[in-house]
């Protein structure tokens, strides 16, 4: 598996009664490969990965791989801060035919890259599928540094890329330029995948894809064929939105986003509840003159 342009971190919607709604969910990976998307990661941070339970997530992944039907690679959210929690999700997600993983950097714990190399190399171990790193410090409390990521690249040959949200440019670039051939960069924050890709980044796995794939797929596409101008018109026209995604915690905005767009319910699983009337007003505002 390659890693390469737009992969968008799907929403988990929730019937009213707080159980998942397969229904609305089926409905939105299909509205994903419709508009031509490069792959979906199930129940990432936007996926609200934290409050679901393995058999949740399970039948997340599953139901994704069938409706995909082989079209769209499925990248299943698999990791934690537990390794052996990490490993039996990630062996689920191999059963149920995900493509791959995504495996946050381990929170809370704080290992060092001794331990780090050694959560991904047990999950290699347990599994052959592709993993990607996620390295989030705004929700791990930890950076895994270039460094770190380097080894793991070299000590875990199943690591194909790594997801990066730590909104250091400086980083991302000794990545994409010290990286292995096999592996690849994707930005981690949707406004960033356009200088990502240009310091040698190959695309991203993005919130705002789940409202705006067919015009931010456009942006991704025209940044990786060198298409500057293009690419720059879309990421100004998208402004507003990136901020939007983020006037609360993700994935609180999208899913009001994705409420009024696709009908979803405005249900969260706690300690996460429904937006704030300003947040509401802010985005009702900018609805109207969507560029998608």
């Amino acid at each position: 598996m390659t890693l390469s342009g737009l992969y968008t971190a799907l929403i988990t919607p929730f019937a009213e009664d707080g159980s998942l709604d397969l229904s609305a969910f089926t409905q939105l990976v299909q509205a994903q490969i419709a508009a031509g998307v490069d792959g979906l990661v199930i129940t990432g941070s936007t996926g609200e990965a934290a409050t679901l339970s393995t058999q949740e997530k399970t039948t997340l992944w599953a139901t994704a791989v069938e409706v995909a039907n082989g079209r769209i690679p499925i990248i299943a959210g698999s990791g934690s801060n537990n390794t052996a929690e990490t490993v039996s999700a990630s062996k689920a997600a191999a059963d149920v035919g995900a493509s791959a993983l995504l495996l946050v950097t381990p929170y809370y714990n704080k290992p060092t890259t001794a331990g780090l190399i050694a959560h991904y190399s047990a999950v290699a171990e347990a599994t052959s599928l592709p993993q990607i790193i996620y390295n989030v410090p705004g929700r791990t409390a930890t950076n895994m540094s270039a460094e770190a990521q380097l080894a793991i690249f070299d000590a875990v040959p199943t690591v194909i890329g790594s997801k990066e949200a730590s909104a250091n440019l400086s980083q991302i670039a000794t990545l994409a330029a010290q990286a292995p051939s096999h592996v690849r960069i994707l930005a981690g924050d949707d406004d960033l995948a356009l200088p990502t890709i240009g310091v040698g980044g190959y695309g991203v796995i993005a919130v705002i894809s789940n409202y705006a794939p067919s015009t931010y797929g456009e942006l991704i596409r025209a940044a990786c064929a060198g298409n500057l101008v293009r690419a720059q018109e879309l990421h100004a026209s998208l402004l507003p939105w990136y901020k939007a995604n983020f006037l609360e915690s993700n994935p609180i905005p999208v899913k009001y986003i994705m409420h009024k767009a696709y009908g979803t319910t405005l249900r969260y699983r706690l300690p996460l509840t429904p937006p704030s009337s300003a947040t509401r007003l802010t985005i009702d505002a900018l609805w109207s003159s969507r560029p998608f």
